[in-house]
């Protein structure tokens, strides 16, 4: 019987949610730093720690970035729009602040040429390349422009692209032969990005879902619990949408969100057989 993983997202899906979970599952660390270590991307550093959530000790990934990359917006805000600005944030699993920064914007073939640049296998290499061209493919609709144009905001800032390549080392690590994801939950209300108060799911959050044919169950939370990060790479990797009637949990890893909201702030990584 192959090996299947089972992400449970009951209380939302973030970049570093999903990369803390699967290194508490077992994802080899070292393997990881080597990865991030290749890439032409500077400006930063990770640090891999346990904090306690709902009483727990769970796993967190926080990309610590430099003074010249800060955005404070750890994998939360929004892909829309091509021109230079400042961009707002007050919402998501990341720091939490709400200052305003300016960054320069990348396109898919900028971001493409940084994951080429590092020492990745091609499998990791390959799938964080499939998440990035989901969140660009999320962003082209409203933009009315190709695929390829679609300029990243805050997802094309160093501390996403870390995450987009942290969570696809580690699921090659692994090496998962299916992949459960049966729903997501997401809060309510409204976000501010950088054109004004968008709603929750934000478009791009709930294009990916839409188009991945994943459920989601909307929680009493005012705020965004699933970012598009976590989407893309929900959608990236899930194979099946049903847990098996019955099963065996064979390991467990934690990872743990940034914000504090009124739920666990977990998402779960399990092997079953």
């Amino acid at each position: 019987m192959g090996k299947t993983l089972y992400f449970e997202c009951e209380a939302g899906a973030s970049g570093d949610m999903i990369v803390a979970a699967l290194l508490d599952l077992g994802a080899d660390k070292q393997v990881l730093a080597d990865a991030l270590a290749s890439l032409p991307l500077e400006g930063y550093e990770v640090e891999i720690s346990r904090v306690e959530k709902s009483g727990l000790s769970v796993c967190d990934f926080d990309v610590r970035l430099d003074a010249a990359h800060e955005n404070h917006d750890h994998d939360m805000d929004y892909l829309y729009g091509a021109g230079e600005g400042t961009h707002v944030h007050d919402h998501g699993h990341g720091c939490g602040h709400g200052h305003d920064h300016s960054h320069a914007h990348r396109g898919l073939p900028e971001i493409e040429a940084i994951i080429d640049g590092g020492n990745l296998t091609s499998g990791a290499n390959a799938l964080a390349k499939k998440v990035f061209g989901l969140l660009a493919a999320a962003g082209a609709p409203p933009l009315g422009r190709p695929r390829d144009q679609v300029h990243f905001h805050e997802v094309g800032a160093v501390d996403s692209i870390v995450d987009i390549v942290a969570a696809a080392v580690c699921l090659d690590n692994l090496a998962p032969d299916d992949v459960v994801v049966c729903r997501v939950a997401e809060g309510r209300g409204t976000v501010r990005c950088q054109h004004g108060i968008i709603p929750v799911p934000v478009p791009a959050t709930s294009y990916i879902l839409r188009q991945a044919g994943i459920p989601t169950r909307q929680l009493s939370v005012e705020g965004e619990l699933v970012t598009p990060t976590g989407a893309a790479v929900l959608a990236a990797v899930s194979t099946k949408a049903e847990l098996p009637e019955e099963y065996l949990i064979e390991g467990v890893g934690m990872g743990a969100g940034k914000r504090d909201y009124p739920t666990s702030g977990i998402l779960r990584a399990f092997w079953i057989s």
